[in-house]
């Protein structure tokens, strides 16, 4: 909740009403800044400034001009770069130099000028004080050489102090500014910076230069004999490796190596048919009839004729067998026949077998020729690339030598072209003149700077004091805030007698009285029942003004003729015993303990009012304020008095309060204007509104009402004081 207030917008009179209620103070910061303004303008000394314009460009050869060197020479730091050149500490020196400063300088500034009496020169030596140029004021010529320098390079700084270069906004053109005391010395200075900046320009060009070709010609040197001994080195190798016939071979080996990878792939093919043969006739050796059944022998044409020779002689022997006996001579003859061609055949068998023997040991040792021939023509390639890539390593070291040396004697030559030509274009469009007026101090700006710095001073001080003061201060940022009415604002008072809690009885005629009174109609109009019948008086933080609230709202009440029963319920530390000097030995504390009520009741100086002092601080006044007894006593004395007071302890220090609050009809928040915040405000509220307590409102105790604040003419009564005094008197 509480944030959410803060979160409101502030009205204008708001900001009007802390201004208002600040305004010794901004008024205070505004004279200090003003006054402090006019001082520092009327002390600080007058200051002159010259200006040059002059276009700047960068200075392009014309030949070497091609076709989109424009773009190429394009530089975006360009400007930027020239303009430190200008301001830097080499120009200033050569501004120095040019204009012979160390002799016509004190011609400008005749105050710095050393004097040469003995009185003088002695405080001279014993002075501290140093010029404008930097250095201690003395002679030129009674310097030494490393003096000189000093002074000089004083006077450079003190020129770089003063000048500034600023660019027109879209153009080429600059303003070179120079600002000092003496305005001829400011036009003479921004009119030699120019001319001491081209120079200067033209002299680091001629510099670089001569270091560029300087550097570039050792370069060429070193670069020819590179060059030469790498072309020796190069010559060397291509005799001793006959380098000539190398390349031809190169185009031959990779044909060469195809042609015998492809007939060691065939051989090898070969050969694996023919072992493939030969294995399986190894395994039939001494079988004439079994290795028949090979295809590679069965085929044999020779063999297949023999085999029918055989048949012939077989069917032959069985035809004869039919006719003669096995010893006949034909039968002999045509076994013996049968014989020979068995033989025969056996011996073609074997014949065949070794001829697939040799056919395998054959393509064997083919294989293994080829194989050995295509490794000798690798080695033969990978040498020859080995060399290859050799020659082409000392080839390529000659070939950049070669270009590294022609590309530093091209640019020897374009250095040697260059090396008179003007780095920048710098043209003057308009002289500096002698100014006739100082651009500082501006009075009437300054004058202006300070008013306005000062009313901002003085108001963002008052708002930032404001900002930082939490305590409550303005009754209507307190409904704003807190959500809750107000029902009273009570003056501060400042005097001794009568005390301020006897201020209903001893000063009824003073605006403190009359704002009590004024708390009293409040009440008594707070419901259309009247004035409540009990009424709980606390506050957040104690000092908040309880006691005095609860004495006068009860004397106000009183004379307004309501009977009224002042209780002190505060059992920590009570003192309405004390303000109506009564005895406390017997109160509130002692009936509730069980006590008899005979001498609770006390009587007071006025018949209307009543009191019941706190009697001796208990040691539980919680456990004793939460009693049934304590309820029915309230139930009594409501029968007997119009309306029942009581003052209590703070409500954020313990509990008290808030048991209070639930016997109570009413309860009035008491806040103390800037000592109580409106974070304590507002968790006394919220914790009366948590336990349901019935808030009738707030009183603001204390306020220091000043005429003009927003709420005087709602809470001051001291014009109403005197008008009543006034017809007392009549």
């Amino acid at each position: 909740m509480n944030q959410s207030m803060d979160q409101q917008d502030l009205h204008l009179r708001d900001y009007l009403r802390i201004i208002s209620k600040r305004r010794n103070l901004v008024v205070a910061v505004f004279l200090v800044v003003v006054v402090v303004a006019v001082l520092k303008t009327v002390a600080t000394t007058p200051l002159y400034q010259a200006t040059t314009r002059v276009l700047i460009e960068k200075a392009v050869n014309a030949k070497f001009i091609d076709q989109g060197a424009a773009y190429r020479s394009w530089d975006p730091y360009f400007l930027e770069t020239q303009m430190e050149v200008i301001k830097s500490k080499a120009v200033a020196l050569r501004v120095v130099e040019k204009l012979r400063l160390e002799d016509i300088y004190y011609n400008y500034f005749p105050k710095q000028k050393p004097k040469e009496g003995l009185l003088e020169r002695l405080g001279t030596l014993f002075s501290d004080n140093d010029s404008e140029s930097g250095v201690k004021a003395k002679s030129v010529a009674a310097m030494t050489p490393e003096e000189k320098v000093g002074w000089l390079n004083g006077i450079a700084g003190q020129i770089r102090g003063g000048l500034s270069v600023a660019p027109i906004n879209d153009t080429n053109v600059f303003r070179i500014n120079f600002v000092s005391t003496n305005p001829e010395f400011a036009a003479l200075i921004a009119n030699a910076v120019s001319n001491a900046y081209i120079e200067k320009m033209l002299e680091m060009k001629l510099n670089s230069t001569r270091v560029a070709l300087a550097w570039m010609t050792e370069k060429a040197e070193e670069e020819a004999a590179k060059l030469e001994a790498a072309e020796g080195k190069l010559q060397a190798y291509m005799e001793k490796n006959q380098i000539v016939t190398i390349e031809n071979r190169l185009a031959v080996t990779p044909q060469e190596l195809s042609q015998i990878s492809t007939q060691l792939i065939t051989a090898e093919s070969k050969r694996k048919e023919n072992e493939a043969r030969y294995r399986q006739v190894s395994r039939i050796a001494g079988q004439p009839d079994a290795a028949e059944s090979v295809p590679a022998i069965a085929a044999n044409p020779g063999l297949q004729t023999l085999r029918a020779e055989i048949f012939k002689a077989e069917q032959a022997i069985r035809e004869l067998s039919n006719k003669f006996g096995r010893k006949h001579p034909t039968m002999i003859k045509a076994n013996n026949d049968l014989q020979a061609l068995q033989k025969k055949r056996r011996q073609e068998i074997a014949r065949l077998i070794e001829g697939i023997r040799n056919d395998y040991e054959l393509s064997r040792a083919n294989e293994k020729s080829l194989s050995e021939q295509l490794q000798r023509v690798k080695t033969e390639a990978l040498q020859l690339n080995q060399k290859f890539i050799q020659f082409g390593a000392l080839r390529r070291e000659v070939e950049t030598n070669q270009q590294l040396y022609d590309s530093l004697m091209i640019k020897i030559k374009e250095q040697s072209l260059t090396q008179e030509t003007q780095p920048v274009n710098l043209w003057v469009v308009e002289d500096a003149t002698t100014p006739r007026s100082p651009i500082s101090p501006r009075k009437a700006r300054n004058l202006m700077l300070g008013i306005v710095l000062g009313l901002m001073l003085g108001v963002g001080l008052a708002f930032f004091l404001d900002y930082l003061d939490h305590s409550i201060k303005d009754p209507l940022e307190v409904e704003r805030r807190l959500g809750t009415a107000v029902l009273g604002v009570t003056t501060r008072w400042e005097e001794q007698d009568p005390p301020v809690e006897l201020v209903m009885s001893k000063a009824a005629q003073t605006p403190l009285a009359e704002s009590f009174r004024a708390l009293r109609t409040s009440l008594l109009l707070s419901s259309s029942e009247g004035a409540p019948a009990s009424l709980l008086i606390t506050s957040s933080v104690a000092g908040a003004g309880k006691t005095t609230t609860a004495t006068n709202l009860a004397k106000a009440l009183t004379q307004a003729g309501k009977r009224v029963l002042l209780m002190d319920g505060d059992l920590r530390k009570p003192r309405l015993h004390k303000v109506f000097r009564k005895s406390n030995r017997n109160g509130l504390s002692t009936y509730l303990a069980g006590g008899s009520g005979e001498s609770l009741l006390q009587k007071t100086d006025d018949d209307k009012l009543v009191l019941i002092t706190s009697g001796p601080i208990p040691p539980n006044p919680a456990e004793l304020l939460s009693s049934q007894r304590f309820d029915r006593l309230l139930e009594t004395l409501r029968k007997d008095f119009d309306i029942i007071i009581c003052d209590s302890p703070p409500l954020l220090s313990c509990a008290d309060s808030q048991i209070l609050s639930s016997k109570f009809t009413s309860t009035l928040l008491l806040v103390r204007a800037r000592l109580t915040t409106y974070e304590e405000a507002a968790r006394a509220i919220k914790m009366l509104r948590d336990i349901k307590a019935p808030l009738l409102g707030l009183v603001i105790n204390a306020m220091e009402i000043r005429k003009g604040d927003s709420y005087y003419q709602y809470y001051s009564y001291g014009s109403y004081g005197v008008y009543g005094q006034e017809n007392d008197e009549a």
